[in-house]
């Protein structure tokens, strides 16, 4: 039961870490534009710049999984306990 339940996890753990690739950038898409010449007056650009959320997303995810199997294996352990 143990051997299944690790596998289960490391399964679904593993199926979240790869669908991280499936969302990566096509490599044929066009290159960025060149950036602008600072000495211009009009190159002051006020858009906001994004951070990167992937690793913490997988992170979390994996936490998150982590504590659900540590909570079902404590709920079987308990019922086999009583009975």
């Amino acid at each position: 039961m143990k051997k299944k339940l690790i596998s289960t996890f490391l399964t679904i753990f593993l199926a979240f870490s790869m669908s991280t690739a499936v969302l990566a950038q096509d490599s044929r898409s066009s290159p960025p534009p060149p950036p602008s010449d600072p000495s211009s007056p009009s190159s002051g650009s006020n858009d906001p710049v994004g951070a990167p959320i992937g690793s913490g997303v997988g992170i979390l995810l994996a936490l998150g999984v982590a504590y659900g199997g540590k909570k079902f294996y404590d709920y079987k352990k308990r019922n086999v306990e009583n009975s």
